[in-house]
């Protein structure tokens, strides 16, 4: 089973549309899947929007009635998953945001990764369609502001919000961390994250995808600049051991996986 999780902060332009496609993109890659829509408080119609797909798709939605924030509807999203699973050693679940900035036509390739052996993937972006300068500069940036202490060596893109995770993997990162996954917020709480779970991964890979700014429908939410200053508060106080990951063989796998 492949859970593709969604947080979502009055998405209703936007978050429909996204699961139709997330559908029509499973229909030419069939895989077994389940859709964990997360709506964080909206005081929009994203409730409105979202209730006729539960009808029609796989699809759970969790819902809170106070905004709780990013990094805590995402870990309701991740350990939801956890709970609904049967197989953490085959099923993943896959975290992408609803409003049309991650492409959803990535998610074959990073199924296709675990499928392969990986445990966690992260989809590393290329930022297109953010007309401000100061936030392309902060985005292309942002990773180097927490990379000394949140070091992951196969990971540039740092603070990606656009995953894959082996649900084993996700509950080893969740035992060793202890109460809360993630501490932080924002990017910084994507670079928690992927710092996090590559420590309980034993292989990491990366896919490339394109970040589409230009394509979504509602007012930016994130402040260049005071993104910057949480990261570098982020990187100062938060330290995570490096990752120890075994060898990989030469066809993919690892010696490890290999001899179970």
């Amino acid at each position: 089973m492949i859970y593709v999780c969604v947080p979502c902060h009055n998405e209703a332009a936007t978050v429909g549309v996204l699961l139709w496609k997330i559908r029509r993109v499973f229909e030419e890659f069939p895989r077994e899947y389940h859709l964990v829509v997360a709506d964080d408080g909206s005081d929009d119609s994203t409730a409105e929007v979202l209730a006729p797909y539960a009808k029609v798709l796989p699809l759970t939605i969790l819902r809170t009635e106070a905004r709780t924030g990013y990094a805590a509807t995402v870990e309701r999203l991740l350990r939801h998953a956890l709970e609904q699973t049967d197989r953490p050693k085959r099923d993943a679940v896959i975290l992408l945001h609803a409003d049309f900035t991650h492409d959803a036509d990535t998610i074959p390739e990073l199924v296709r990764r675990i499928e392969s052996g990986a445990d966690f993937v992260v989809a590393e972006g290329t930022v297109t369609g953010e007309p401000e300068r100061a936030y392309r500069w902060v985005r292309r940036w942002a990773p180097l502001l927490v990379r000394r202490t949140i070091a992951v060596p196969e990971v540039r893109d740092l603070v990606s919000g656009f995953v894959a995770v082996r649900l084993v993997s996700l509950r080893n990162a969740l035992r060793q961390a202890g109460d809360r996954l993630l501490t932080t917020d924002g990017w910084a709480a994507n670079a928690e994250l992927i710092g996090r779970v590559a420590r309980a991964a034993r292989r990491t890979d990366t896919v490339p995808t394109t970040l589409r700014y230009d394509l979504r429908q509602r007012p930016r939410r994130t402040e260049p600049w005071a993104a910057a200053r949480l990261l570098w508060r982020t990187g100062r106080a938060l330290r995570l051991p490096r990752p120890t990951h075994r060898p990989r063989t030469e066809d993919g796998g690892d010696g490890a996986r290999e001899a179970a």
